[in-house]
């Protein structure tokens, strides 16, 4: 079995996030042929819902937000890092950008959206508690 802790770790994969046109169904699909289980939270953005495989959070589906139309659904991916802000500066000095800046998400911690130079996009993110056992 994994250890729970490392999507802690700098440098782990740590959570998949669905952005779409239509939550609902995509949540209808997913549980029905993966078999997640899903925890709607209100957010002041609309409803998050977050995806548990055994009771355990794995991953999220959110509606697109506004000025996202064009950008068609997809599932993007967030790696753990020790410090959004320090690890921003090295994107920004190896040529790379950010997709929006650093913003702090109560009880989940700090993020942002990266883009390398050649456009591959990936999202970094310091939990507020990186030594939380789930």
């Amino acid at each position: 079995m994994a250890n729970p802790n490392l999507f802690q770790k700098h440098g782990a994969f740590s959570w998949s996030e669905l952005m779409t046109d239509d939550p609902e169904k995509a949540v209808a699909f997913y549980t029905q042929t993966i078999g997640w289980e899903v925890e709607a939270m209100p957010m002041p953005q609309g409803t998050y819902h977050v995806l548990k495989a055994g009771g355990d959070p794995v991953g999220g589906v959110m509606a697109k937000p506004e000025g996202y139309e064009h950008i068609p659904n997809h599932w993007g991916t967030y790696v753990t890092v020790d410090n959004v802000d320090a690890t921003l500066e090295k994107v920004l000095a190896a040529g790379g950008k950010a997709v929006y800046e650093p913003m702090d998400v109560p009880g989940v911690g700090r993020m942002c959206s990266i883009s390398d130079p050649d456009g591959a996009i990936v999202s970094i993110i310091t939990y507020e508690n990186k030594d939380c056992d789930e």
